[in-house]
């Protein structure tokens, strides 16, 4: 028996013929990413900047250069900008600030039933937006009998064309986004909290500190990453917002453009008016103001700066 095992050791091990080496493991892993990013991402971004140069109508191609780019800062698309402008920062002036209260009180051991609340919160993230900016169309409608009228008029208050004016409008589409969205903000930074030690706060008791000052200076210091993560996304959300705007005003748009956004103006110009070209421009340039607006305020944030 010995002998048979010795032999059995000293057997050369016969490789697969798809065996993979070490090295060669992690790009395999990778592959499939690789693949979907080239095929998904890469190649229509190139193809849609090709076109922002060209002048797509049905049935023909042309090159045009920057003219496309020449047009570009017309009215509409100055409107779009500033609604989206304008709605980034409602949002991030809502959607930072609540979920991180509501956050901090569900971890909070004196929160009861905070398991329902957390439920009760999240919920809205799991309805169709399609169906959502259906229902809030009807809250926010013109007629003496919709839920918001209804509301501010138990206050003495007239009733409003919610949808008809900038503000109010800018007012129905951040409470949209707020409702639909705080949820999972929350879970954010639950999730984070969460992960922060308990002997800390122990310390920190013991250290004489309060609540105010547990939470300014050891809850949000360490919130940073998790911060800066919804701060993006809060701002991609923003400039990207076009479903909320589509169901609340429809196809044909919004009076004088008070609810046009620059993903609404990419479907108006590509899809509706059927000029692919200058619906490219748009997009290429609604990328670069994203991705400038990311950088600027992440270097604001000091993501970019080396820690000691």
């Amino acid at each position: 028996m010995q002998t048979q095992k010795k032999a059995a050791r000293g057997k050369p091990i016969v490789k697969s013929r798809w065996s993979i080496s070490p090295k060669q493991a992690p790009y395999i892993f990778i592959m499939p990413f690789i693949l979907s990013f080239l095929v998904f991402f890469s190649y229509p971004l190139v193809d849609a900047i090709i076109m922002s140069f060209q002048q797509v109508l049905p049935g023909s191609v042309k090159f045009v250069g920057f003219d496309n780019y020449r047009k570009l800062f017309n009215d509409d698309f100055l409107r779009a900008l500033l609604n989206n402008t304008r709605y980034t920062f409602w949002t991030l002036l809502v959607l930072i600030p609540l979920p991180l209260v509501l956050s901090v009180l569900l971890n909070s051991k004196r929160m009861k039933a905070s398991h329902f609340f957390r439920s009760t919160l999240f919920i809205p993230a799991l309805t169709s937006i399609v169906v959502a900016g259906i229902i809030f169309r009807l809250v926010f409608s013109e007629l003496d009998g919709a839920i918001m009228n209804s509301l501010i008029r138990l206050f003495g208050l007239e009733s409003q064309k919610w949808l008809m004016s900038s503000s109010l409008s800018m007012f129905a589409l951040v409470v949209l986004a707020t409702w639909r969205w705080a949820g999972i903000n929350m879970l954010y930074f639950l999730s984070a909290l969460q992960n922060i030690p308990k002997e800390l706060y122990e310390s920190a008791e013991l250290d004489g500190a309060g609540t105010l000052g547990k939470f300014f200076r050891i809850t949000l210091p360490l919130l940073k990453p998790i911060s800066l993560y919804v701060f993006t996304i809060t701002i991609y959300g923003g400039y990207a917002m076009f479903t909320e705007s589509f169901m609340l005003w429809g196809s044909r748009g919004s009076p004088q453009n008070v609810g046009l956004t620059m993903v609404g103006y990419i479907y108006q110009q590509g899809f509706q008016y059927f000029d692919l070209g200058f619906g490219s421009t748009i997009g290429i340039t609604l990328l670069a103001i994203t991705l400038l607006v990311s950088l600027l305020q992440l270097n604001l944030l000091g993501f970019f700066k080396k820690e000691d």
